[in-house]
């Protein structure tokens, strides 16, 4: 078995990311690894979410605005996590989802990737396909996938 250092946590800010880090916190403190929180922001223009006829004066300007707001948000999700004398680091990088965290884990030589999975379904998992699915398919280390408690209100009814 390989030596855990380094956990990469996407990071969408989510409730199911949110359980994700908490997964991430305490394999952290298990294993003595270092856990970075990473968040990518979809580029609208390379992704073709803006159509060309669409002129944009300042495109590297809003590309770095986007940047700054995502690099706030993590850091205040940093704020609110306890994690005690773990290494937790904050990253951003902008590009396609599921292939920016698959090739940043190769280039930070991750050892598992922790990430939440949205549970969908059917026709919407089809048509939006799923950033886990395709993680877990590419990444170059375990990925594990967490998904949101059941309440247990449903089981308290029975």
């Amino acid at each position: 078995m390989t030596a855990i250092n380094r956990i990469l946590v996407p990071v969408d800010f989510s409730a199911h990311s949110d359980r994700a880090i908490e997964y991430a916190l305490t394999m952290g403190k298990h294993f003595g690894a270092c856990v970075e929180l990473f968040h990518v922001v979809e580029d609208p223009f390379a992704s073709g979410g803006w159509g060309s006829e669409v002129y944009m004066s300042d495109l590297d300007g809003l590309r770095q605005r986007a940047l700054d707001d995502a690099k706030a948000c993590l850091e205040r999700c940093r704020s609110t996590v306890t994690a005690g004398s773990l290494p937790l680091v904050t990253t951003v990088r902008m590009g396609h989802v599921a292939n920016t965290i698959i090739e940043y884990a190769k280039t930070v030589q991750a050892d598992l990737v922790i990430m939440g999975t949205h549970g969908r379904t059917g026709l919407a998992h089809f048509i939006i396909g799923s950033v886990a699915e395709r993680v877990v398919r590419l990444a170059p280390c375990p990925v594990l996938t967490v998904g949101l408690e059941k309440s247990n209100k449903a089981h308290a009814a029975a």
